[in-house]
């Protein structure tokens, strides 16, 4: 079983509010339309989620995620990784996406997840020979998602791990498209919230 794991936890210090909780051009909030692909694409999910963010919490839920309260989430987004695997521990790998990027396509999603069934160990959308997001690691690394700290979240494995990374070509620019600021919110274009045909021919 493969679990999406959504991280939710950040101070959004950038934007200057919360910033998942803010309106896209469509009228949805950014953590909305995020939920939703990554619900279609992978029913098994959990949301790492700040205890200070009592409204971001009750969006979630009503999005029907199941959100995991992350009391450390001030210590950077390698412990909201280790929380969200802490609450999935028993799957079979993860795929760890960004509350801030809702452009990401249902078919990328579920093309990493389907290449962690394949047997890969790590997993990372490309297009035009640059990474992007969401990443997907198998059980083979458990123990150290578990163990991760500070800032930079699951680099420090990317890294050590290099040759087991399993690059996937995808036509998807929301691989990159993360919204910091509120200049970044009014360019934004959302991904719809289903499978596209294109979609479907990408997995």
């Amino acid at each position: 079983m493969i679990t999406c794991i959504l991280l939710a936890a950040g101070s959004a210090s950038r934007f200057g509010s919360q910033k998942l909780l803010a309106r896209l051009p469509d009228g949805r909030r950014i953590v909305e339309a995020a939920a939703a692909n990554l619900l279609l694409a992978c029913p098994e999910n959990v949301v790492a989620v700040a205890r200070r963010d009592p409204e971001l919490i009750q969006v979630l839920k009503a999005c029907g995620c199941e959100v995991v309260i992350h009391d450390h989430a001030d210590d950077g987004m390698g412990t909201s990784i280790a929380a969200g695997v802490t609450a999935a521990a028993g799957a079979s790998g993860w795929v760890i996406s960004l509350g801030d990027m809702p452009s990401i396509r249902v078919g990328t999603v579920m093309a990493v997840a389907d290449a962690l069934r394949a047997g890969a160990r790590i997993v990372v959308p490309v297009v035009g020979g640059k990474r992007g997001h969401p990443v997907g690691f198998s059980a083979h690394y458990l123990a150290r998602l578990l163990a991760l700290t500070g800032d930079t979240g699951a680099r420090e494995i990317l890294n050590a791990d290099a040759l087991f990374i399993e690059e996937i070509d995808v036509d998807d620019a929301g691989i990159f498209a993360d919204i910091d600021t509120v200049a970044n919110l009014k360019r934004q274009t959302v991904a719809e919230p289903h499978v596209s045909r294109e979609d479907s021919t990408n997995h």
